[in-house]
């Protein structure tokens, strides 16, 4: 892959602008794809919630990745870092991917890699065999806590994997699983940075317009969900309002206060990270300014 083809990582917290800057940099680049690395809007059912692209959006330029799961299916980055790394290899040789998400742990899976897991071993895996779910699920929560809470705990499969890797290791399987395979060089990442009384005037408008677009609805349609689906801002709250066991205004605040809340979380990760460019945004700076200040920062010839 050629450095001009190599991707753009463009990141930032929930609300700072990343849908609109990637479709700008489409516009301005000769040849751009957009490739999507947000774990909730790889989801299908709730484009809304998520605030995926619309439909006018994924038509002004190649989008990949968006919409591509069931709301019960799985997604974890180790996965989903392989359908992304998949699709960059195929862009690739056509156009420049611009690959768009703030989830810092699924981009650093992607670019860094998750160093491998210690390998079944067949002795372990059948003393594990023979004990019953409930001491399995016990042992876990005693040796991995955190990573006990994020599992699908009624899934034989998964918990005695996960006390495997904790057992073999020594480590909590969530801890494993947030190791790096690789230090890449010449890493091409931005990151939007918005003051916070910005962002925050920003992510109350999202949530407003989220409602009068029909969140309620959409949140109404959904059936069962994965452990990761169900963690998207937004998707408890609307099901507590549609349950009536709190009113619209507490549900529109809720998710309001929620996404704050992710977007510190946001901030605090990427300010760990090396490999990005922070750059600032001001508050009425149009999108096609940012991707412009964008080109220029990496040197990307402009149609």
């Amino acid at each position: 892959m050629s450095n001009s083809q190599a991707p753009i990582f463009l990141a930032g917290p929930t609300g700072s602008g990343k849908t609109a800057v990637a479709l700008e940099l489409t516009r301005l680049l000769t040849s751009a794809e957009i490739v999507n690395a947000d774990a909730f809007q790889a989801y299908r059912g709730f484009e809304k919630l998520s605030a995926a692209p619309t439909a006018m959006e994924l038509a002004i330029c190649p989008h990949h990745l968006f919409g591509i799961l069931d709301p019960e299916e799985e997604n974890d980055a180790a996965s989903f870092s392989e359908r992304v790394n998949a699709v960059i290899s195929e862009i690739s040789a056509r156009a420049l991917p611009i690959v768009a998400g703030g989830s810092g742990l699924y981009l650093k899976a992607i670019t860094h890699g998750l160093a491998p897991l210690p390998k079944a071993d067949p002795n372990l895996r059948a003393e594990l065999e023979k004990q019953s779910l409930d001491q399995l699920v016990e042992r876990y929560r005693q040796l991995d806590p955190e990573g006990a809470a994020a599992t699908n705990l009624k899934n034989p499969r998964h918990v005695l994997r996960n006390l495997e890797i904790c057992l073999l290791s020594g480590r909590p399987a969530s801890e494993l699983k947030h190791d790096w395979a690789r230090t890449p060089s010449n890493l091409r990442g931005i990151y939007l940075h918005r003051n916070r009384a910005d962002l925050d005037t920003r992510i109350a408008q999202r949530t407003e317009a989220m409602f009068a677009a029909g969140i309620v609805d959409e949140v109404a349609r959904l059936g069962a969900l994965s452990i990761t689906a169900s963690k998207a801002i937004g998707i408890a709250e609307v099901r507590n309002l549609i349950a009536g066991e709190i009113n619209e205004d507490t549900c529109r605040e809720s998710i309001r206060i929620a996404t704050r809340r992710y977007a510190k979380r946001q901030e605090s990760w990427f300010r760990r990270e090396n490999d990005y460019f922070w750059l600032p945004v001001e508050p009425e700076e149009a999108p096609v300014t940012t991707a412009e200040r964008i080109a220029e920062h990496f040197g990307l010839a402009i149609r």
